[in-house]
């Protein structure tokens, strides 16, 4: 569980430093979090987001 906590607060620092009008991809999120092979774990973290703050909408798929 604290692996994922840890994780989950990488991810959440990587898409808030995402600029405003890019994107990044679910794959590129994990990496820059950490773990190349996490995508699907973004994609959960970014699903039960509540925060208003992360702008999830700038983390789309890989074939856009």
């Amino acid at each position: 569980m604290i692996v994922r906590n840890i994780f989950k607060e990488r991810v959440i620092a990587v898409v808030k430093k995402i600029p405003k009008g890019k994107t990044m991809s679910y794959g590129e999120v994990a990496a820059r979090a950490g773990s190349p092979q996490a995508s699907r774990g973004v994609g959960a973290i970014m699903r039960t987001n509540k925060d208003k703050s992360v702008p999830c909408h700038r983390v789309i798929r890989s074939d856009g």
